[in-house]
């Protein structure tokens, strides 16, 4: 028995209702029939500290639309869904929920405690991001759920670490690395933000020992000369030859450091001579490993000076420092001068802080060898981008890659699997636990310090599907089919997966990475709290639903591209819902017959022009959606959905049906039958869309599936291609289109009737058409004939024939006459003030040229439409 579709549209009636039916029935998980294809889908992991946002929400809805689809089209799918710990930003969460609610840190507790609240905290709040993924519509597998911190991901993590550091490919080493002084803890090089900030070259004089001379360096960070071991000059430099070897006295510290020559140094920029400080700059530890120089660490973890190099500056906050330091050397004469500058400045994705480059032993991966394969699999196609544009940004990144620092000095994460004994020195790295010193005997302490996040995001396509075992999730869906994600995340994530995929699993991780950009607001702008131009998303479901939010998401979505978010889209969506609704329940009210009698379509010979007219449009359609879909064009498939639901079916079809609809008999049901087979078409095609509205009216509709979303996708089909009868129909709508737009230029109100003649070579096909522009053209009768002449009449020139309406019969004369008359009256009034103007010397010799033509303009207009105005009083008589 159908279900009856309420008055009005309602989201909230039945939204709830809907998802918790689909996870009851299990719709969500893979069809076990291994003769189906695969596809899966592994969702980017939100962090567990998350609430859904705008971006969280074009991200599920694109990933939804694809796996809806696939499995519609007969795929067995997996989508598996899960979150990320997120180290530094749930252990900022769980810190400041302490201090602020307890006065505690993270010390008063100790390691173990606080992980405790962590875990807490996760359970507590963790799952809120998922039941919101839920409210949205993600038909994700929730039986397959992970967690990045769960025993199966982390067992995976720690194999991939052990593996990779006994090939060398993990070391740990003391090297320069950038460091966030706010979440005290490395950074990799992708998790440094730069920005163009204001700043200053302060030119300083360094004295050449035991002479008068001197040499002239520029810094940006001038604090950071406490800690230079030398200065530099290119070896072909003239200007210096003479210098190199000798030792130059260091301002305010008076250490002694040496002038060396690199080839590093540009002779052309600024006074071609660098200061050297191998602690605090990438590029100055490299030198300095080169030329053997010491490494002096002058900054304390905190970015405040430190108390074995930082004399009277010592526990100084950095910026204080510079400021002291300008000063003495200013007082001290040092200071040559201070040059405003622009330059990029590395921040803290996270907090915003200004990154320090820092020396320190940390653990890194090696890249090179890992890049190579990575590389390989995106420059020979094996892995495609779309749009096909990123590539180049992943092959730039992964040509220029460093070694990547995967330590963190957090507590909340994966603890490097690394024991060291005190006793003897020995440093063991194991899969499991262990207390025992293997080469003494002593006892064991673990490394203190914590993977990168992303270490375990890495591994999301495989470890998930349950590697190291060999499973039959990792047999069957992997690689995955196809990962979808922004462009800002390439270099923390996709280039990491790839990578981890060839070294780990030997393949890649999957066939296509489509990327999409960033939802902006209306006017552009990256939405963000300092702006408070963010939107709630779960805000916009309370209110529209999130059928309307996904349409608004995905409507105008473009690969790669941005897209703007606004209050008219979210109501466009709406008002397109209300149209779908009122448009099923019309054709729900019609339906007196039984299911069986409507599944099937007619035959050929007993449909109307228009019936296979709409078929051989929906055929179209289908092919136009599914080509679309398959190239990622998401949002162009969706507004192929939408024109044809509000045009071709609403407008047209629906309005050339109702009389036979309102019939009874054969013709009735031949009309019913077609458009339940074109509006069940629609709501399939709609479905990996809006899949609660679609899932509402399927089951109000005679249906033999059991769900929409299992029943079958629409295709292209041959024997649904009537070209003559789609040609013949679209000529009658360019025809009823034209009349209308005369009819309204006239005034001619819809419910006035009169006779419409056609001179065309198309006769049979407006024979066929009769009754339809009698219905939607407002015609009393059509007459077809091989000529007419009258004065009397409105000829419409359209390329299927001539069309003309006796004037008598939509006019009366006498008001028309009188309406063009105070209409002239109106216009000649215009033409009069405007010549007078123009004939006033002062206003011509002093307005701008740029009114006069404007003025001249709408004189020529109003003259246009005088004329007008007087043919059509002449052919009124």
């Amino acid at each position: 028995m159908r279900k009856e579709l309420a008055k009005n549209y309602s989201p909230r009636e039945f939204e709830d209702r809907i998802y918790k039916t689909w996870c009851e029935k299990k719709y969500f998980e893979p069809d076990s029939d291994e003769k189906k294809p695969a596809f899966s889908i592994v969702i980017p992991p939100p962090n567990v500290t998350g609430q859904l946002h705008m971006g969280h929400a074009l991200d599920e809805t694109l990933q939804d639309v694809l796996v809806r689809t696939k499995r519609m089209q007969g795929y067995s799918t997996l989508w598996v869904p899960g979150t990320d710990h997120a180290g530094i930003a749930t252990q900022i969460k769980v810190e400041e929920s302490l201090r602020v609610n307890e006065g505690l840190t993270r010390y008063d507790l100790g390691r173990e405690k606080f992980l405790e609240r962590v875990w807490d905290w996760k359970n507590q709040y963790g799952n809120r991001i998922i039941s919101q993924l839920k409210k949205l519509g993600s038909s994700c597998d929730w039986s397959r759920e992970r967690f990045t911190m769960d025993e199966g991901c982390s067992r995976a993590v720690r194999e991939v670490f052990v593996n990779l550091y006994n090939k060398g490919l993990i070391y740990r080493g003391y090297r320069i690395i950038n460091w966030c002084p706010r979440c005290l803890t490395a950074l990799s090089d992708a998790e440094v933000e730069y920005t163009e900030q204001p700043g200053s070259f302060w030119h300083i004089r360094y004295p050449v020992k035991g002479s008068d001379e001197f040499v002239t360096i520029a810094t940006t960070r001038p604090e950071t000369m406490l800690g230079d071991t030398a200065v530099a000059v290119h070896p072909e430099d003239e200007r210096y030859a003479h210098l190199v070897g000798k030792t130059l006295i260091l301002p305010i510290v008076n250490r002694e450091i040496p002038v060396i020559a690199d080839e590093y140094v540009e002779r052309d920029f600024g006074t071609g001579c660098v200061k050297i400080t191998p602690a605090h700059d990438p590029t100055d530890f490299e030198v300095g490993a080169r030329h053997n120089l010491p490494i002096i660490k002058v900054m304390n973890d905190d970015a405040t000076i430190s108390a074995e190099y930082g004399g009277k500056y010592a526990g100084m906050e950095r910026y204080e420092a510079r400021r002291a330091l300008v000063s003495d050397l200013e007082e001290g004469g040092y200071l040559v001068k201070i040059e405003p500058c622009s330059h990029n400045v590395g921040t803290c994705y996270r907090c915003k802080t200004t990154v320090e480059p820092l020396t320190c032993d940390q653990w890194f991966v090696k890249m090179a060898p890992l890049a190579k394969p990575a590389l390989e699999v995106v420059e020979s196609g094996e892995v495609k981008f779309e749009p096909e544009r990123f590539s180049k940004i992943y092959i730039n990144w992964m040509e220029n890659c460093h070694d990547w620092c995967i330590s963190r000095q957090l507590w909340w994460g994966h603890r490097i699997p690394a024991f060291y004994c005190d006793a003897c020195g020995h440093m063991e790295v194991s899969k499991e636990d262990i207390t025992v010193c293997p080469k003494c005997g002593g006892a064991l302490r673990q490394e203190e310090d914590v993977l990168d996040t992303w270490f375990s995001s890495a591994l999301w396509p495989f470890s998930t599907m349950g590697w190291p075992d060999k499973t039959a999730d990792l047999e069957r869906y992997y690689p995955t089919s196809v990962l979808v994600t922004g462009y800002d995340i390439i270099f923390f994530w996709v280039s990491r997966m790839i990578f981890s995929g060839m070294e780990h699993m030997g393949k890649k991780p999957f066939s296509t990475v489509f990327i999409h950009g960033l939802v902006r607001d209306a006017q552009g702008r990256k939405m963000s709290k300092s702006l408070g131009n963010g939107i709630d998303p779960l805000k916009v479901i309370e209110e529209y639903g999130a059928d309307a939010l996904r349409f608004a998401l995905a409507t105008g979505n473009a690969p790669g591209n941005d897209m703007r978010f606004s209050d008219e889209k979210i109501e466009s969506a709406r008002n397109f819902a209300n149209k779908l609704w009122n448009a099923s329940r019309f054709v729900l009210m019609n339906l007196t017959e039984e299911d069986g009698e409507l599944l099937t379509l007619p035959k050929d010979e007993d449909m109307t022009i228009e019936d296979k007219w709409v078929l051989s449009r929906f055929n179209s359609l289908a092919k136009t959606v599914n080509d679309n879909v398959d190239s990622y064009e998401l949002g162009v498939a969706l507004q192929e959905i939408y024109s044809f639901t509000w045009d071709t079916f609403c407008d047209w079809y629906i309005e050339m049906a109702k009389s036979r609809i309102f019939d009874t008999g054969a013709a009735s049901l031949t009309a019913k039958r077609v458009l339940v087979h074109v509006l069940t078409g629609i709501l399939k095609l709609l479905h990996p869309y809006m899949p609660f509205i679609t899932e509402e009216i399927y089951q109000a509709l005679p249906h033999s599936d059991e769900s929409i979303m299992i029943s079958a996708y629409p295709k292209f089909c041959e024997s649904l291609v009537y070209k003559a009868d789609e040609e013949d129909v679209e000529r009658i709508i360019t025809a009823i289109t034209a009349i209308r737009a005369r009819r309204a230029e006239m005034n001619v109100p819809p419910s006035k009737k009169a006779k419409l003649y056609v001179v065309t070579k198309y006769k049979d096909t407006f024979l066929r058409a009769a009754k339809i522009l009698e219905k939607l053209a407002s015609a009393s009768e059509v007459i077809i004939t091989d000529e007419y002449k009258s004065d009397d009449a409105v000829a419409i020139a359209t390329d299927a024939g001539s069309l003309y309406i006796p004037l008598s019969e939509v006019i009366d004369f006498e008001k028309e006459r009188a309406r063009l008359l105070s209409e002239q009256k109106k216009n000649d009034g215009e033409i009069e003030r405007i010549e007078k103007k123009l004939s006033n010397e002062g206003f011509v010799s002093k307005a701008p040229a740029q009114v006069i033509e404007g003025e001249r303009a709408k004189l020529k207009r109003y003259l246009e439409v005088r004329e007008a105005l007087a043919q059509s009083l002449a052919k009124l008589g």
